[in-house]
């Protein structure tokens, strides 16, 4: 997988939830590829950026739900261990991070396995 920073895609479409919430652009307009500070940088870093960004905005994250829909790897054992790490990140409770896993169903793009989708709503409200 080809990716200007590390190319974590469930961290992206949080970043890109939380931006998109509070009006503030999106990922690459906040973190653009012409910038070489971002290059094969840490997305946990960006989503630290993205949480101050936030916070200096006046907003607050309440919760955050993803799904990510791949064939392979099978992601069920790694929910947890990534929900933590990523409400670590925000500095919410885990309670409040929320990471499904799907499948295609052997189904168009996904299904084949020649790639990842993934899906994020944010909830955040005013300081």
């Amino acid at each position: 997988m080809n990716g200007w920073s590390d190319a974590d895609v469930l961290t992206h479409a949080i970043i890109d939830s939380l931006l998109g919430a509070a009006a503030l652009g999106d990922m690459g307009s906040n973190f653009p590829s012409s910038d070489g500070q971002y290059k094969d940088i840490s997305s946990l870093i960006l989503l630290e950026k993205t949480k101050s960004k936030l916070i200096e905005n006046g907003w607050r994250i309440i919760n955050i739900d993803t799904t990510v829909v791949t064939e392979e790897p099978r992601l069920e054992s790694f929910i947890n261990p990534i929900r933590k790490r990523l409400s670590q990140a925000l500095n919410i409770k885990i309670d409040c991070m929320s990471v499904k896993a799907s499948t295609a169903n052997r189904l168009g793009f996904i299904g084949q396995k020649k790639g990842v989708e993934v899906y994020a709503v944010a909830l955040i409200e005013t300081l």
